[in-house]
């Protein structure tokens, strides 16, 4: 039976008495005085038991106390020897104020040859140790010990073992389980120590190296002294001046001092020296705590809107509501979120010639910002947004930074021109790398490869053009607030002319504004039978050609004032619809509504293409021949889809005529112009309705919708730019599906006047409206004819 002892508690808070240590215990606590007492008066032994955060440990140390004095600093103490391992039982009375407990002695078991294998592997790990720090004392001591107990017990001498390490130990009673601990343990500590001296090496071998080249570094320049030649650059001190003067976030000043004290240290052949310089410039060019002023003045922002641009209301109403909160955030003294600005990234989303960059320039006036434009059509390399690292030859910051470099402060207008043409290959893909620098939540932390440190761009407006939507990658697409410009109406376009375009190309021809006169009837015609186009790009190409012919006839005037029936001709020029007719040659566009012959089997249908909204025209004819289908023009899957679409509910509804024994051809003019799109199903269903039926389609009537195998129309895209393609088309009445109603209130009330515009939710009612008056006969008799 195991003998019980009654010991008094002799609580260790920082270390542990393993067995066979003898250990000097300072008697400093209570509980550990009222200890030692009690052991003294007793049989001079104790329970020696670590404690750690406060709780006990299962497993204690039975020691004697050896001697109790006091300390060379006065201070008492005492000596204590452990013996063996005990298991703590149940609390007992005893003398003094201490805790007494029942005791259990635990002994170590059998040594088998895995606990022999165990104990000569830890041993060679302790004397590989003890080795490096020389200790051959402590190695014969080691290699002494023969019990593989009492050896794994030694390690509650090991400095490099932590309190908590120690107590495990104690509190294993299985020496082959305690042997494992200690030989993980040890070889963590020597793999530890091997890197410690590898690192120190490399330290030591370092500051060798930097003193070395300092050294050299003095007597070159002791030696250029004597020969009396100047310090190349002699910058050095200069740009730590420059650093130390310049009004830089603390992490940014923190690197470029150490890129100072890297040129400081860099001799001048050392190529590195040309490439920190470059840096450092860069660094300090950039107006890190420069913000300009925005306006306050809300009337005043959209009076130079409005005065800069016709129409784009839109846009116009998004700028104001960003100054608006951004007055009142700064009245209210409030201050980034989560160090976050406006994070405003606008994306001017139209065809060419309607002014996005254009725009650009009057937003920057209109905030009193400063304002830089970022070309990213065919940029293909990723490098170009991020900056190359500069590890290479020849790297330089990215276009953004850049652009805050060239803007001179850090809350300018920039814009993003062409987003939708950014291409990629194996150098990157640039739009992903552009995801950062738009996303609010991200970009006031913005880090350029070539910088390496953080820049806040959370102040900068960004603007981004396109001239389709679809292009733009989803995930940048996500990060911008989409603002659509479908193009502008006649009225419009005349207003700009009138306003913007004539003044500046009468100055760009040499002109004064007393030289020529344009009527409105004049500009009128430009816009709609000289041009065809959503923008105004080609608006302003024909009022220059007229300008410079303008031009040379006033020219002829001054050289033969005398003779006016030279050719001559005396200011100031008028230019009239005849006038045109003489300056441009007859009108190139006619309403395609008067070219179409009113002949069974040809629908108007509108589509969006890159240039704006545009008239298509669908065809269809029958033939006899084996029964198929032809599909010509360049057509897509979905529209070729919306032919067998629209063939199969003519059919199920018994409204195909004899189409079904026919080889029937669909054309879509224009041929080398690929095309494709789901907004083409009503038009298709029309012009076959129509050829099967016999009765045309009203010239004057255009249409855009899918359809589906039931009949229902589905809703489609770019409805404005649809309905101001019609307009411009000379078409009076436009069939839109029921669900795009809606869209119907971005359409300019000029336009709304002007077109009948019909929401229709089945075929059946795009029939009746597109059909001439004969398609209402029964279709009984239309298919029995």
């Amino acid at each position: 039976m195991t003998e019980t002892l009654k010991l008094p508690v002799l609580p260790l808070p920082d270390s542990v008495v393993m067995p066979g240590m003898v250990v000097p215990l300072r008697l400093d606590e209570p509980e550990i005085q009222a200890a030692v007492d009690a052991a003294n008066s007793v049989d001079r032994r104790v329970l020696a038991v670590p404690r750690l955060d406060g709780k006990y440990g299962a497993i204690g140390t039975v020691a004697v106390l050896e001697q109790i004095g006091r300390l060379p600093s006065g201070e008492k103490a005492a000596v204590v020897r452990g013996e063996r391992r005990a298991r703590i039982g149940s609390g007992q009375p005893g003398p003094g104020a201490a805790l007494w407990v029942e005791a259990s002695p635990v002994e170590d078991g059998p040594v088998t040859a895995r606990t022999e294998e165990l104990a000569k592997e830890y041993k060679a790990l302790v004397v590989a140790i003890l080795q490096q720090r020389n200790a051959w004392q402590v190695i014969d001591s080691v290699q002494q010990t023969t019990d593989p107990g009492q050896l794994a017990d030694l390690a509650g001498w090991a400095p490099y073992f932590d309190v908590e390490q120690k107590a495990q130990l104690l509190a294993e009673t299985d020496v082959d389980r305690r042997l494992e601990l200690l030989i993980g343990w040890t070889k963590e500590h020597l793999a530890e120590q091997e890197v410690s001296e590898k690192i120190s090496k490399d330290v030591r071998e370092g500051m060798e190296k930097a003193q070395r080249e300092f050294l050299l570094l003095q007597q070159l320049a002791a030696i250029r002294k004597e020969l009396g030649e100047s310090d190349p650059e002699g910058s050095e001190d200069d740009y730590r001046a420059r650093v130390e003067a310049a009004d830089l976030p603390d992490d940014v000043r923190k690197a470029a001092l150490v890129e100072v004290g890297k040129l400081e240290r860099a001799s001048d052949q050392n190529p590195e020296a040309g490439w920190i310089r470059t840096w450092l410039d860069t660094v300090l060019d950039i107006p890190w705590s420069h913000n300009t002023p925005d306006t306050d003045d809300l009337a005043a922002a959209r009076a130079i809107l409005d005065a800069d641009h016709a129409g784009l209301d839109d846009v116009k109403e998004r700028l104001v509501e960003f100054l608006a909160v951004r007055a009142r955030r700064d009245r209210r003294g409030l201050e980034k979120v989560g160090g976050r600005g406006s994070g405003a990234v606008l994306a001017l989303v139209g065809p060419p010639g309607v002014g996005k960059t254009s725009l650009g320039e009057s937003v920057a006036r209109a905030l009193g910002r400063n304002f830089v434009r970022v070309a990213l059509g065919g940029v293909r390399d990723e490098a170009e947004i991020r900056g190359h690292r500069r590890t290479y030859v020849g790297a330089l910051p990215g276009r953004i930074v850049r652009a805050i470099r060239e803007a001179g402060s850090m809350n300018p207008v920039v814009l993003l021109d062409e987003i939708d043409k950014l291409g990629s290959d194996f150098r990157g893909d640039p739009s992903s790398a552009l995801l950062e620098v738009l996303d609010p939540a991200q970009n006031h932390t913005f880090r350029d490869h070539y910088l390496e440190v953080d820049l806040d761009l959370s102040d900068v407006l960004f603007l981004a053009t396109a001239n389709v939507a679809d292009t733009i990658p989803g995930p940048l697409a996500d990060r911008m607030e989409m603002v659509t410009l479908d193009g502008y109406t006649e009225q419009e376009k005349v207003a700009i002319a009138r306003d913007h375009l004539l003044p500046r190309q009468i100055e760009k021809a040499g002109l004064e504004p007393s030289e020529v006169e344009f009527s409105d009837v004049a500009l009128g015609m430009i816009a709609a039978e000289y041009t065809r186009e959503a923008g105004v790009r080609q608006l302003e190409r024909g009022l220059a050609k007229v300008l410079r012919k303008v031009a040379v006839a006033l020219d002829r005037a001054d050289a033969h004032s005398a003779s006016a029936a030279r050719g001559g001709t005396e200011a100031p020029v008028h230019v009239d619809a005849d006038a045109l007719v003489r300056f441009l040659g007859r009108p190139r566009f006619t309403p395609e509504s008067a070219e179409r012959t009113s002949v069974p089997g040809v629908a108007t249908g509108l589509a969006v293409t890159g240039t704006g909204g545009d008239v298509l025209f669908i065809e269809a004819t029958a033939m006899d021949g084996d029964p198929g289908l032809t599909l010509t023009g360049q057509l897509g899957d979905v529209m070729k889809e919306s032919v067998s679409i629209a063939l199969s509910y003519l059919r199920s509804k018994g409204l195909a005529g004899d189409l079904a024994s026919k080889k029937l051809h669909v054309h879509v003019p224009a041929g080398a112009v690929p095309k494709d799109g789901p907004s083409a199903g009503i038009a298709m269903t029309t012009a076959l309705a129509s050829l099967g039926s016999g009765c045309p389609v009203k010239s004057s009537v255009g249409m855009t919708g899918e359809v589906t195998l039931q009949g229902r129309v589905l809703p489609i895209g770019g409805v404005k730019q649809k309905l101001l393609a019609a307009h411009r088309a000379g078409l009076t009445d436009v069939i839109i599906p029921k669900r795009n109603e809606p869209d119907l209130d971005d359409l300019p009330e000029s336009i709304r006047g002007e077109l009948r515009v019909h929401p229709v939710a089945d075929v059946a009612e795009v029939l009746e409206l597109a059909l001439e008056p004969a398609s209402v006969r029964p279709p009984a008799l239309v298919s029995g004819e």
